[in-house]
């Protein structure tokens, strides 16, 4: 007799084995390269068509170049074999490939654990709850999968509901350890993304066009809650980099190395307090509120007032602060500095210049040439659009005198230019303006599409004042919405167009859900875990207790599920029930069932007694008796219902 790890694979076996590697494959192809995909997919599907006419698998010397050629292409694509994706490339090709030479149940369980394995590697490309959705289908399906090794005359409706109540009988206990386990701080398994990711959102330079790019996108920036009332639109400038450095056409930020205290003393009154959870972007920058108040210990600031966390931005970060929107600083800002922002390049954009010099000669303070330069702004009649045309080298000078049509930063970098040429100390910031806030759970949102860009000019007395040229020639970008101040016929994002009201409500729903998803289980992290326990009357929580805890917990958890699940099985065991209801039938003729007489001394007292139906209830006794006592089958329950139905005694 074979052993049963040896025992050859059934055709049903194969394509639960084939829907295995579907389940965990397909959601990881959003997240690794096309021809990795296509590789798994070919050989799924070559595996499938041999199933499918019965044909022999490949031979080994075949299996074995596969393999090779497959971990070739990955040391091709990476130019390493160890890390983050290349492993889970290798995971990948060894899952397809394995399925090619799978003969025996012992293959199949090789399978299925690479399976589990893999389903886990999804969670290093994303936490959200479709990953996890994905990733519990596909664990459903391994489970059943392992079942229908196990079993394999068990028809798949049976195998898949098996499996789902495992699954749920499992919750219980996954619960417990996920709230009792200590948690453990850093990414997951401490091993971070590999280098060079990709990054979202605002660049740390800025040129005609940068921003714009963001305005068709839809996703979600950050997030902040006011324990208050949330401060009006025009108030909610959230302050990214700062860019002094400045070439002609781009905007750049000073090298510095930021410091763990503010450059100026914070106030004594006037905060606003918040919370903000910035979604991963691969820097180093956070968005806070103008202007900072004091920083935390996950926080750094630069001279030029900006926030930056002390790594990278990898992952979704959660940030209580506090703003000052009425506090100027900078009003002691070096000279060394300020002559720095005075730069601009020789013989670039002439027409400003000249202009410039006019209200500098019309002035009698800088306060003088800040108020002619807005009210030219305002004359200009510039125009607010989401497709700005394209400017050539005198960026700021064709802007303002030729096209008269930009998005943000075309506004930010003529005012900025124009200041310098009139004498004044000027830079431009990046970040995002307004927001929106979620009727459902209260948060507001920031999305990429509220990035903005607006300039700060030094004034003698006052430090670094905030101008925003796009508030003088389209105000209701920033006392409004984007959607309000652009030209009719801009190309709008989904979500910001007025006529699909009910689409926004579902997306509000989803991110409010969402949302929770990040804090409650993403955001699990010790503080919030020790947090929990102190509530539950453990005020100084430490590995021995919660350990001791845990255990105690899980076993009577599991005792619990156990006497549930034998009562539950016993109340409700269907083979049971049909002879009962047989019992009771025979009952009504004077031939009830014995205390202690079993189904075969039954079946013979009926048949002695009611001898025309002494052939039907010898098959439903033998029925029973294999299903109570024997590998019963799904067939045969339905065969005992169906003679138990046409019984009549």
């Amino acid at each position: 007799m074979a052993r049963p790890s040896a025992t050859p694979l059934t055709p049903a076996q194969t394509w639960w084995l084939i829907a295995t590697g579907v389940a965990v494959i397909a959601p990881l192809a959003v997240h690794v390269q096309a021809w990795l995909t296509a590789a798994a997919a070919l050989a799924l599907v070559w595996r499938a068509a041999l199933a499918w006419q019965r044909a022999p698998l490949p031979s080994r010397w075949l299996l074995l170049f596969l393999v090779v050629a497959g971990c070739a292409g990955v040391l091709w694509q990476f130019r390493t074999l160890l890390g983050q994706n290349p492993g889970v490339a290798l995971l990948i090709i060894f899952l397809a490939l394995k399925h090619l030479e799978a003969r025996s149940t012992r293959d199949g369980l090789a399978i299925v654990f690479l399976a589990f394995f893999l389903t886990l590697a999804q969670f290093f490309y994303s936490q959200v709850i479709p990953a996890a959705i994905a990733s519990a289908a596909g664990v459903l399906v391994a489970t059943a999968t392992l079942l229908a090794l196990a079993d394999s005359r068990a028809a798949p409706p049976v195998v898949l509901r098996r499996a789902g109540v495992m699954l749920l009988q499992a919750m219980p206990l996954m619960l417990l350890l996920f709230v009792l386990f200590p948690r453990i701080q850093g990414p997951l398994w401490a091993l971070p993304r590999d280098a060079g990711g990709a990054t979202t959102g605002l660049s740390e330079t800025m040129a005609p066009g940068s921003i714009s790019q963001l305005s068709q996108s839809d996703a979600i920036a950050f997030r902040a809650r006011f324990p208050e009332r949330v401060p009006a639109q025009k108030q909610l400038y959230w302050r990214g980099p700062v860019l002094p450095e400045f070439d002609g056409r781009t905007w750049r930020p000073i090298n510095e190395r930021p410091q763990a205290s503010l450059p100026y003393p914070e106030p004594a009154a006037g905060g606003i307090d918040y919370e903000v959870i910035v979604e991963a972007h691969g820097r180093h920058w956070l968005f806070a509120l103008e202007l900072p108040g004091s920083t935390t210990a996950a926080t750094l600031a630069t001279r030029d007032y900006q926030l930056v966390a002390r790594e990278p931005v990898t992952t979704r970060q959660r940030h209580a602060l506090r703003a000052y929107p009425a506090h100027q600083a900078g009003a002691d800002e070096a000279e060394s500095l300020r002559r720095r922002a005075l730069f601009l390049p020789a013989e670039s954009n002439p027409r400003i210049r000249e202009l410039a010099a006019q209200w500098r000669a019309n002035a009698q303070s800088d306060a003088d040439v800040l108020r002619q330069a807005e009210s030219f702004f305002l004359r200009q009649r510039l125009i607010y659009t989401l497709a700005p045309p394209l400017l050539g080298e005198q960026t700021a000078d064709e802007f303002l005198f030729d096209t008269k049509q930009g998005f943000c930063e075309h506004f930010a970098n003529a005012f900025a230019v124009a200041m310098r040429a009139a004498g004044i100390p000027a830079r431009v910031v990046t970040g995002y303006q307004g927001g929106e806030v979620n009727p459902v759970d209260g948060w507001l949102i920031v999305r990429q599409y509220d990035a903005h860009a607006w300039t700060e000019v030094w004034l003698a007395g006052r430090g670094w004042v905030r101008v925003d040229p796009t508030a003088i020639s389209a105000p209701t970008r920033i006392d409004v919405s984007l959607a309000a101040a652009v030209l009719a016929g801009d190309p709008l994002p989904l979500l910001m167009r007025t006529d699909l009201t009910w689409l926004r409500n579902i997306r509000f729903r989803w991110e409010a859900v969402a949302n929770t998803w990040n804090q409650w289980v993403l955001g699990y992290n010790p503080d919030r875990q020790r947090d929990l326990l102190r509530r539950l009357g453990m005020p100084q929580p430490d590995w021995r207790s919660m350990t001791a805890t845990l255990a105690v917990l899980s076993g009577v958890a599991l005792l619990a599920l156990t006497a549930w699940t034998l009562r539950r099985r016993r109340r409700r065991d269907p083979a049971l029930a049909l002879w009962d209801k047989l019992s009771k039938r025979l009952g009504r003729r004077g031939l009830a069932r014995r205390p202690a007489e079993g189904p075969l001394d039954y079946a013979q007292r009926v048949s002695t007694a009611l001898p025309q139906l002494a052939d039907d209830m010898q098959a439903i006794a033998r029925l029973y008796a294999r299903l109570r006592y024997g590998p019963g089958t799904p067939t045969r329950l339905d065969e005992l219902r169906r003679h138990v139905a046409s019984f009549r005694p």
